[in-house]
């Protein structure tokens, strides 16, 4: 599995676990991940850390995404474009392993593949204004 699916992976449980209570988080993670098959140790650990990790510091990450957006509060945003920039805003403030153009470009084609036709631009546009 490469990064760009495992960002997938990740992302797909991002999105799942906003309908589930913060402390199913791990339980979470664990059943997605049973799901996938043949998965190697490095891809597990990655997911696992990255889903972790952005969920550990989801408050942080959503009062710095607050603090640049205009009339799109994250409590107004769409679940799946919300996971997206969480993500990509994890990747920017915390893996220096990761351009901040794959961030948000990684993010980008995500939410043209998961999210409604204007998604993309609208992740996009957050995550330039972020950046």
């Amino acid at each position: 599995m490469n990064r760009r699916q495992c960002r997938e992976e990740a992302f797909k449980i991002l999105f799942g676990i906003e309908f589930h209570p913060r402390e199913e988080v791990e339980n979470q993670i664990r059943l997605a991940l049973e799901e996938i098959e043949d998965l190697k140790e490095d891809d597990w650990r990655f997911i696992h850390d990255r889903v972790t990790q952005i969920a550990d510091h989801c408050e942080e990450i959503d009062a710095a995404i607050n603090e640049v957006v205009e009339k799109w509060k994250t409590t107004r945003m769409g679940k799946a474009e919300l996971a997206l920039i969480r993500l990509a805003v994890y990747e920017i403030l915390h893996d220096d392993d990761i351009p901040t153009s794959v961030a948000i470009n990684e993010a980008v084609e995500l939410a043209k593949k998961y999210g409604q036709d204007s998604s993309g631009a609208f992740v996009n546009g957050v995550l330039a204004k972020f950046a």
